[in-house]
């Protein structure tokens, strides 16, 4: 048996949240697995034409469903998430509660100052069989700190503080020019005093 299927009841569906903030944008993996006495509902909510598979555009319907039930805000600004990818495991891993369906989602960030600023992220999917899990992850970019993370008691709602450092690549730009014009500088006077 899966961690996850071990780690909620027969009759739950857990979801899973990271969150990852680069300095342009940010991006959300989900993972939604569900216990075994509600299995068969979220594979009815997923294979809408009874088949008893899953299309790829069943499964992406599902998940668009779903990330309308949630919401991403930078700085109290609403953002839009694309959906990236959807993947369904096999029926019966999802039937044994084993089997996270998996969603990657993504919202470009706009133009920030650098400083302090707030990532909120709400999941309000499936609030009548859901339980909530949401963290961070460590930024991947040196220009993002994580500073805290706040939660309410189901962890449906996580608050993220974090510091975006200025980009040093602009700082570089400006002095690798200057740099060069007073080592040229300094070459130039070193051959007109050899000249002298």
């Amino acid at each position: 048996m899966s961690v996850a299927a071990s780690a909620h009841r027969r009759d739950e569906y857990l979801q899973a949240a990271r969150i990852a903030i680069d300095p342009d944008r940010v991006q959300v993996e989900l993972d939604l697995t569900a216990g075994m006495s509600v299995a068969d509902a979220i594979i009815r909510d997923i294979d809408r034409d009874g088949s008893g598979s899953i299309a790829g555009g069943e499964a992406r319907a599902y998940a668009a469903a779903a990330v309308k039930a949630m919401r991403l805000e930078i700085d109290s600004v609403p953002l839009q998430m694309e959906l990236l990818n959807v993947t369904v495991p096999d029926l019966d891993d999802i039937r044994n509660g084993e089997g996270a369906i998996r969603v990657g989602l993504s919202a470009k960030l706009p133009a920030l100052a650098a400083g302090p600023h707030q990532i909120s992220f709400i999941n309000a999917h499936r609030t009548d069989i859901g339980v909530y899990l949401a963290n961070a992850m460590m930024p991947a970019s040196p220009r993002i700190e994580v500073m805290a993370q706040q939660r309410d008691v189901a962890q449906r709602e996580i608050t993220v503080d974090f510091v975006l450092a200025a980009n040093s690549s602009t700082g570089a730009r400006v002095l690798l020019p200057l740099g060069v014009l007073v080592v040229l500088s300094l070459a130039a006077a070193g051959w007109m005093r050899e000249r002298s």
